[in-house]
């Protein structure tokens, strides 16, 4: 019960600053910077309870990546999307219930503006908190964070930028993205998050036991990881 509290509490955060951030009066163009921050402190914060994923696309990552127990997934998906739905409703409340309009997205370019940032996000993920080579590190929680911001910056403007099915419901109940287009988050979110899933298990050989075995690290393989 922990570890979905856990999810509870940093979406609830993550979606907070999200709402926050972007209503007027909010941060303008350094609100990819408070949302990356917000997650990155929420992934260090609760990373060593739950994992930090507060984010249903990354739970999806990790399970198909196998650092995630299949009974988890439905608890995870409910703390994390009641935790964006709490959140928005305590954004609406601080923000006076602000009367927005969101404008209409171009299908094609937000599926894919959605996709590309999830698949960043849960790549980073998976390969700077899971992986073999990088166990022990202490700058997960940056990357991770500094993900979200780069592809905030980078694509927001196509899609919205949730890269996040939760963060999606709570912009949602927000109104800052239009209900009916909620689909295109939850197809793409989720389609980046397992897309990247898979290209971890294809290219990351030292997590495969089969495959280290074929292939032992050699001795210089750490030296030039760290050139």
């Amino acid at each position: 019960m922990n570890k979905y509290i856990v999810e509870f509490i940093g979406t609830f955060f993550l979606v907070l600053t999200v709402g926050m951030s972007v209503i007027e009066p909010g941060l303008g163009n350094f609100a990819p910077l408070a949302i990356g921050a917000a997650l990155m402190v929420m992934v260090y914060a609760g990373g060593h309870i739950s994992g930090g994923h507060y984010n249903p696309a990354v739970t999806v990552a990790v399970w198909l990546r196998g650092k995630c127990g299949t009974t988890d997934l439905p608890g995870y998906f409910v703390a994390q999307i009641v935790g964006a739905i709490v959140a928005a409703v305590v954004v609406i409340y601080l923000k006076g219930n602000p009367q927005l309009s969101p404008g209409p997205l171009r299908i094609g370019p937000a599926l894919l503006a959605e996709f590309l940032g999830t698949f960043a996000l849960c790549w980073v993920v998976l390969n700077a908190a899971t992986a073999k080579a990088t166990e022990g590190n202490s700058n997960y929680g940056l990357a991770i964070g500094f993900t979200v911001m780069v592809m905030a910056f980078a694509v927001g403007a196509v899609s919205g930028g949730a890269f996040n099915p939760a963060v999606a419901v709570g912009a949602a109940v927000m109104h800052l993205i239009q209900g009916g287009n909620i689909w295109i988050h939850l197809l793409a979110d989720f389609a980046g998050g397992v897309a990247a899933a898979y290209a971890f298990k294809a290219l990351s050989t030292s997590d495969r036991p089969e495959l280290a075995i074929i292939n032992p690290p050699r001795a210089g393989d750490s030296a030039e990881r760290a050139r």
